[in-house]
């Protein structure tokens, strides 16, 4: 359907109303004048006739032809009328104009008909004989009391027309001008009409374009569109209010939503995502504003999730499961589910929260492994010293030697217990300094520290025939924990010695660039293999526990440098080659 606008529907049903009611007046007009002429014409054409009748009943009643001819020539002559005479069968006896003799049988002329009837005949028709319009009269020749013939009279009605078709020509004239003026009236008065509802419709188009600061201001007569402008602009005014309201719920709403640790979303009845935050977005995997709207189906990958979504909407209580997602990345989550309901108690959607427990989760991993790892450190120097305590008992002390062999071994397993106990020690008091912030840097020449260590470790060195290399420029400085720091990289010179066999070197280099300070400790032992390289920092994780318990390690030294690092808010890193020897790396942020 083609729509208009209001104008052009008002315009054209004014206008066509107008030339409707001018035309009917015109054709009344012209055809009331038609009938007026053409009755006055033929009242004194009926007069002339009776006239006729009486001179012809006057001078031949008998109906004598040439009489009668000669009558109508005069007659005729006189009143510039067309006289004719016919008598019973239709045979022109006298006419004015023309020869009797020549002329066709009248008597199917309609007049003559009338007038045989004794009654008043007119017909106005084309006359074959004149060649033009004529009117005729036809009164019948009445003699004693019996009709004897017919009297006609005619004109021609030629001038008639002439002057009905002027005043014709007049009517159309005036009825142009008044259709001209009427159809500039109507376009005024439609524009006058249309053009608030064309500002008010402007003014809407505004509004749902979201520009609510101009007022409908409209100037009209008429009491209903005023009436309408008042009512648009109530409406326009309470709805930016409650706009405003809504915009500011949503606002809060989703700063709230954003700034939630949980990741949250809402599914309606079709499964279909309603809202997420960027938590969930992020826990997910996909971009919250490509998500919205679409099925839950196309967004959620994980089965686990989607399934927990679709058996909270078919629910009436609230869900809750723990699940991963992720291959490489596996992730952790606490899902809970609410069934959303409508004011009728209408299930309309569901609301689902998701908890990222990764980090307990592995924390709890940890705690486990490392309750089991240090059941297990501990459990085998208590076994041994209660073996040999066991032992002695049972008559080993008469033994002096051996007494004095098991005593050795189990003063040694003590110390073992008592590494493994400052160890914990350690990294309890640096993961607690850490989290309270409570660590104390110095600006500290980094040369003068690692040269400190390097004679601290010397007496290692010689037993292994050893040499400690050191590279680093004399006035580099860094803000660092010396004692952290100095134990950190005896832990690594320690580790070197362990594993580098004799008559190697060891070379501590230091080295700056942009954003960091890096501390390498260099061996040139067996190497490590690639796999292990990844949990070498872990606590009592050992690439070769036999060789590691023997050589008096704890399994914790690394773990204590991976946290000396962190506390100074830097990292650890591991190179090694098989059989090439191990590089092992203290990354310090330039503060």
């Amino acid at each position: 359907m083609v729509k208009k606008r209001i104008l052009w529907q008002l315009f054209p049903t004014y206008l066509l109303i107008t030339l409707t009611a001018i035309l009917a007046v015109g054709w009344f007009s012209v055809n009331s004048l038609r009938d007026f002429y053409y009755d006055r014409t033929a009242e004194d054409l009926k007069n002339r006739a009776w006239l006729v009748e009486h001179q012809v009943l006057k001078t031949s009643p008998s109906l004598e032809s040439d009489l009668l001819n000669k009558l109508s020539h005069e007659l005729g002559n006189k009143t510039d009328t067309r006289i004719t005479i016919i008598d019973l069968s239709g045979k022109v006896l006298g006419d004015s104009h023309e020869d009797p003799s020549r002329m066709n049988n009248h008597s199917d002329r309609p007049e003559f008909i009338f007038a045989m009837k004794g009654e008043f005949g007119t017909s106005i028709r084309f006359s074959n004989t004149l060649e033009e319009r004529m009117m005729y009269i036809a009164v019948p020749l009445i003699y004693e009391n019996s009709i004897k013939g017919v009297v006609r009279t005619s004109i021609p009605v030629t001038f008639i027309d002439h002057a009905l078709r002027s005043i014709e020509v007049k009517i159309a004239s005036a009825s142009l001008l008044v259709s001209l003026l009427v159809a500039g009236i109507s376009l005024m008065v439609s524009r006058r009409i249309s053009r608030p509802i064309e500002k008010m419709k402007s003014a809407a188009e505004s509004i749902s374009k979201g520009d609510w600061s101009d007022e409908i201001s409209v100037q009209s007569d008429s009491l209903e569109i005023s009436a309408l402008a008042d009512a648009l602009n109530q409406m326009v005014t309470q709805l930016d209010k409650r706009i405003h309201t809504i915009t500011a719920q949503r606002n809060e709403r989703e700063a709230v939503l954003s700034s939630m640790v949980e990741g949250v979303l809402a599914v309606d009845a079709e499964e279909k995502l309603i809202s997420m935050n960027h938590a969930a977005a992020k826990l997910i995997g996909v971009d919250p504003k490509q998500a919205e709207g679409r099925s839950v189906q196309e967004v959620v990958r994980n089965p686990t999730l989607l399934k927990f979504v679709q058996q909270t909407l078919q629910g009436r209580e609230n869900a809750e499961t723990d699940l991963a997602i992720g291959n490489e990345n596996e992730k952790y989550l606490q899902a809970h589910g609410a069934v959303l309901h409508d004011s009728l108690g209408e299930a309309v959607g569901a609301v689902i929260v998701l908890n990222d427990i990764t980090r307990i989760r592995r924390l709890e991993t940890v705690r486990r492994d490392f309750v089991a790892n240090v059941s297990h450190e501990l459990k085998t120097p208590i076994t041994l010293i209660k073996g040999f305590v066991e032992t002695l008992q049972q008559g080993a002390l008469q033994n002096k030697e051996e007494a004095e062999r098991f005593l050795q071994i189990m003063a040694k397993q003590v110390d073992r217990l008592n590494a493994i106990i400052e160890d914990l020690l350690t990294l309890s008091r640096l993961e607690q300094n850490s989290e309270n912030s409570e660590m104390a840097f110095e600006n500290t020449g980094l040369k003068n520290l690692l040269e400190s260590v390097i004679r601290d470790c010397e007496w290692k060195a010689s037993d292994n025939s050893a040499s400690i290399h050191l590279i680093c420029d004399e006035d580099l400085l860094t803000p660092v924990n010396p004692p952290l720091m100095s134990q950190a990289v005896i832990n690594l010179v320690d580790n070197a010695l362990k594993y580098s066999g004799p008559d190697k070197q060891i070379e501590i280099k230091v080295s700056k660039n942009k954003t960091e300070v890096i501390i390498e400790v260099m061996d040139h032992g067996c190497g490590i293999d690639s796999a292990h390289l990844p949990r070498l920092f872990e606590r009592f994780y050992r690439v070769d526990e036999a060789r590691s318990r023997k050589l008096g390690g704890t399994g914790l030294g690394l773990a204590i440098v991976k946290h000396i690092a962190q506390a100074h808010g830097g990292k650890v890193s591991a190179q090694s080659r098989l059989g090439k020897g191990s590089q092992f790396s203290i990354h310090l942020p330039i503060r």
